[in-house]
């Protein structure tokens, strides 16, 4: 009976498999064809598949895309975003774990709330008080919240610490406290007890909430449309894509292809870290 069950598991686990890579392999597949024919037929096999590696040669000359300058910004806003989260979020958990208080817990409170708010609720108030703050200090040029990267990466800040530091605070609840106590006898400040002691045991989330900020924050359209605008010179990948997409023409063959692009360093940074993911999210979120 308990073989049975495995049995039907399986089998259920890879019709699943197939139902969810059915998206990416039909977009390898149009990749590989001219506009022309995913028109006529998007389910049909591709009648030369090397005609992918025209599609990429012309994405990557099309001025609407400007793949170069656009991968270049997705990285630069998804690097510091990212290590400004973990850092932040890391620090804010640990001293919410370990300074217990009245305050301390309404704070934690508040930020688990916050994980339930709709983004849709707050996306142009958002960019009105962007808009107000750089006129109230002058803001201009590199400073500008709007339109560049301080904006985006400072709402990025916003909307991830909520999570993160979520998980970061039930990992941080597994380790033991006569860790730190012997450090802090040894004469270790905090911030050596947090960064020598602390951190480093960390690993396993760590990478949990790198992997998941990193394929949010470079897969996210809305956020970047809305701060960063479309047709800026700073813009990111998604919004690259969406360039292909026009009021009287759809390039089917690029839109694809550029979007399979832009999905692959995404897609290797989750191949290599996958198995933390659920060591990180069980240590975490369910000890938490």
């Amino acid at each position: 009976m308990k073989i049975k069950k495995i049995f039907i598991l399986e089998i259920a686990a890879m019709v699943l498999f197939i139902i969810y890579m059915i998206p990416f392999v039909l977009v390898i597949m149009n990749a590989s064809k001219p506009s022309i024919r995913i028109i006529a037929d998007p389910i049909a096999l591709p009648e030369n598949p090397m005609q992918i590696f025209t599609n990429i040669k012309t994405v990557f000359v099309s001025p609407n895309v400007r793949y170069p300058a656009s991968f270049i910004t997705s990285f630069i806003i998804t690097v510091i975003s990212v290590v400004l989260l973990v850092l932040i979020s890391s620090m804010a958990a640990w001293v919410l774990v370990r300074y217990k208080t009245k305050l301390s817990g309404i704070i934690f409170l508040v930020f688990v709330s916050a994980m339930v708010i709709p983004f849709q609720v707050v996306m142009f108030p958002l960019v009105s008080w962007f808009r107000m703050i750089e006129v109230a200090l002058g803001l201009t040029g590199s400073f500008r919240l709007l339109q560049n990267y301080p904006g985006i990466i400072f709402a990025y800040l916003g909307f991830g610490c909520s999570l993160s530091i979520f998980l970061f605070h039930g990992f941080i609840k597994t380790v033991p406290l006569e860790l730190e106590e012997a450090a802090t006898i040894d004469g270790c400040s905090k911030p050596a007890v947090f960064f020598k002691i602390v951190f480093p045991i960390l690993t396993p989330i760590t990478v949990t909430v790198i992997i998941l900020n990193s394929m949010w924050i470079w897969n996210d359209f809305l956020l970047p449309l809305l701060v960063l605008g479309g047709g800026n010179k700073v813009q990111t990948l998604p919004l690259g894509v969406a360039n292909f997409v026009g009021s009287f023409l759809r390039r089917w063959d690029l839109i694809l292809t550029s979007t399979l692009m832009a999905m692959l360093p995404v897609i290797i940074l989750f191949l290599f870290l996958q198995k933390y993911i659920i060591k990180g999210i069980v240590d975490g979120a369910v000890k938490g």
